[in-house]
């Protein structure tokens, strides 16, 4: 889908604040895609899509998420997960999209899982370090993503596990996973090994 028209589609959809944030996020995806030998495009079009459902109303998507057999542990943790998972329904069945690579990046944009592809990986740290973003240690992630994508992305989860755990929120199962999973791959272990 031509960027004009995709952008069109998704402000529609957000707050000025959270299109300014997909502006960033797509940009800084784009780049990422350079960096590390990603599909450019379809780096583009998840960004642009990655926050398609952010505003829905929350009855929606619970709905969406029983009548799509979505993992149901999703409903006993916080409704900021729910967005992607329910995100990549809405834009393949309202939007048309149906390339599995860009779906699964829109998914996993928020838990992550084990074994990421390349475009998840973008997906997942454009939407942490983008330059409209302001936290502190924000500057470290967006250095570490001049190098290494993983560094980057175990420093993005790393980060949300600590704060999560220190609001004494629980923390995603498949962001643990994801943690975890990419910690064993930098030691070159392999659980059940």
């Amino acid at each position: 889908m031509e960027r004009k028209k995709a952008l069109k589609i998704v402000e529609e959809q957000l707050t000025e604040h959270r299109y300014q944030h997909t502006l960033g996020v797509m940009e800084t995806a784009i780049e990422l895609s350079k960096r590390f030998n990603a599909d450019e495009k379809k780096a583009e079009t998840a960004a642009i899509f990655h926050d398609y459902a952010k505003f829905r109303p929350k009855d929606e998507m619970k709905q969406i998420i029983i009548d799509q057999h979505m993992p149901s542990d999703l409903l006993i943790h916080n409704t900021e997960l729910w967005h992607a998972p329910v995100g990549a329904y809405l834009v393949k069945t309202e939007v048309g999209i149906e390339d599995e690579e860009i779906l699964g990046a829109i998914r996993y944009h928020t838990s992550g899982r084990e074994k990421m592809t390349l475009l998840e990986k973008v997906i997942f740290v454009a939407d942490y370090i983008e330059p409209g973003r302001h936290f502190p240690g924000v500057e470290e992630g967006r250095e570490l993503a001049k190098q290494n994508l993983d560094n980057a992305l175990i420093y993005a989860l790393r980060n949300t596990i600590m704060f999560l755990a220190k609001k004494n929120q629980a923390i995603y199962p498949d962001t643990l996973k994801t943690f975890n999973s990419l910690i064993f791959e930098k030691k070159g272990e392999i659980k059940g090994e």
